[in-house]
């Protein structure tokens, strides 16, 4: 099958639209991460540096780190951007450019994005490190793929009983990580969670600035959900598209967030930025050593 130019768009020189990459650019695991600003702050931990190319919000830094090439990328926010980003990184590597055709032989990609959250329970320190067991996506990128196979079907039909949820919104699906993966990056420092992915920062996460909520119980419905023993524990923007986007095409990802806020207390964090490095530099060692 050979896939138009509609369809795989490229620029001049071969390289992917948006992301304005070649698959040698690459390499095999990948570090996503929202703010391009971050991805220096990711690569300065690289012993070497081989790449730096970006294009829009989208910028990447490929090298390597104790023998090991790695990538890292800016999503920007939200899980539109992460359709752009999750379609065009496996293209690089399971489509052939010259052909435009899909590749027989497949390449997986371990994939972990290094993000900030906000915890919506009280027992969930500022600064804390938290894994995304689940992810339960309130922005319904997955219902325009051929994709229940991959969503844990139980919990969020639970979760839609449970909030009452108004039919006037996308359906919550919800997205299991790879655990072989999680399994590389835990520690006694990590905390499972279920996080939720919200399709905005303000009203989708409950913030009240002038505008009103069309459901102001939201919050509390997160914080009391219970399904066979599973609890939703934070919010943040991407997790649902990267976890539902990565099993579709095969890939292996992890969500690792930094708890910057807790919205069951309002407290954030006094050290943000050291608190992201310190998770830059946890997951950087898990990944990259033994």
């Amino acid at each position: 099958m050979q896939l138009r130019p509609s369809e795989l768009v490229l620029n001049a020189d071969k390289s992917i639209y948006h992301l304005n990459l070649r698959p040698e650019d690459i390499g095999h695991t990948i570090i996503t991460v929202g703010d391009p600003d971050r991805v220096g702050a990711v690569s300065k931990f690289f012993d070497t540096v081989e790449l730096k190319k970006g294009k829009r919000e989208f910028h990447t830094h490929t090298g390597t780190l104790n023998g090991k090439r790695l990538s890292v990328v800016s999503t920007g926010i939200g899980t539109d951007n992460i359709d752009i980003v999750f379609n065009e990184l496996d293209a690089l590597v399971n489509i052939d450019f010259d052909t435009r055709s899909p590749k027989e032989e497949k390449t997986v990609l371990d994939i972990v994005r290094i993000g900030t959250s906000g915890s919506i329970r009280s027992d969930i320190p500022i600064d804390s490190f938290l894994m995304s067991e689940y992810a339960m996506g309130f922005d319904g990128l997955l219902h325009f793929y051929d994709s229940e196979h991959v969503q844990e079907t139980d919990i969020s039909k639970a979760f839609v009983a449970h909030a009452d949820w108004s039919p006037n919104k996308s359906v919550p699906y919800v997205v299991k990580y790879d655990k072989n993966l999680g399994d590389r990056l835990m520690s006694n420092r990590i905390r499972l969670g279920t996080t939720v992915t919200n399709i905005g920062f303000y009203g989708p996460q409950s913030r009240v600035l002038r505008l009103q909520l069309s459901d102001p119980d939201l919050q509390a419905k997160l914080d009391s959900f219970e399904h066979k023993g599973i609890h939703i524990t934070n919010l943040e923007m991407e997790t649902s598209g990267i976890y539902g986007l990565s099993k579709l095409l095969g890939h292996r990802a992890v969500s690792m967030n930094c708890i910057l806020a807790n919205r069951a207390t309002g407290a954030f964090s006094t050290e943000p930025t050291k608190s992201v490095e310190n998770l830059i530099q946890y997951t950087l060692e898990k990944l990259t050593t033994g």
